[in-house]
């Protein structure tokens, strides 16, 4: 494992985390982040509509900001907006899942040779901070957090890989991953055991050998969700 210090360069390419299509004011951020944790945990169901209006009235804010809002929820694919017929909450299908998932697996263990020519003290630290919050969001019931967090994992181990263009598509499959589990989800006793599963990944960065990572990895984003073997098929 590298011991450079990136610094500041890696500061900033880390704080890009929330931001990629985030709203650009901090009225319409607060609407955009209370929908989306609504639509992640299924309390704003697949397919319902949502009216700017009612979000104007709900959040007390003007109309453009809960427009604002509702595209930047367009551009995390978890609504479709459609012109003269309303928003509507994206649906969350097996079918779709399971694409997200092949796609999410071949874009991180793709960028692992570079993750690990890459791999530094500083992000070793980063990620085994991210894995203590998630097993304190875990043990605090917190699914929402927990899926924050998850999500800020694989985004800031992939920004080792220094591939900006293809960041955004691997934001938009974990979040369509993580909300998937969630609705599908029967038992949410197993939430510190989500946490805990990204120590394997640490641990075989720390090893420098690209393959033990790529088959921890690969393991670890094909088991997210119990689709059978269908999913593991090509390997």
């Amino acid at each position: 494992m590298t011991v450079e210090n990136l610094g500041q360069s890696w500061g900033a390419r880390t704080s890009g985390f929330a931001a990629d299509s985030r709203p650009s004011s901090r009225r319409s951020l607060n609407v955009f982040e209370a929908l989306q944790r609504e639509i992640m945990l299924g309390k704003i169901p697949p397919l319902a509509t949502i009216l700017e209006m009612e979000v104007a009235e709900r959040f007390g804010c003007s109309q453009s900001t809960a427009r604002e809002a509702l595209i930047a929820l367009d551009h995390e694919g978890l609504v479709d907006r459609r012109p003269h017929r309303g928003t509507f909450v994206a649906d969350s299908r097996p079918d779709d899942a399971r694409e997200m998932i092949q796609v999410r697996r071949d874009i991180e263990c793709r960028g692992l040779t570079r993750v690990v020519q890459n791999y530094t003290l500083q992000l070793h630290e980063l990620l085994q901070n991210l894995i203590a919050r998630m097993i304190r969001s875990a043990r605090d019931g917190d699914t929402y957090q927990l899926s924050l967090l998850d999500r800020e994992f694989h985004l800031t181990l992939y920004d080792a890989a220094d591939l900006p263009s293809v960041r955004p598509i691997l934001r938009r499959c974990l979040v369509h991953n993580h909300r998937f589990k969630i609705l599908n989800s029967k038992d949410s006793g197993d939430l510190v055991e989500t946490a805990e599963r990204h120590e394997a990944i640490v641990e075989a960065l720390k090893s420098g050998s690209v393959d033990s990572v790529r088959a921890v990895l690969s393991h670890h984003i094909t088991t997210i969700v119990e689709f059978g073997p269908s999913v593991l098929g090509d390997e």
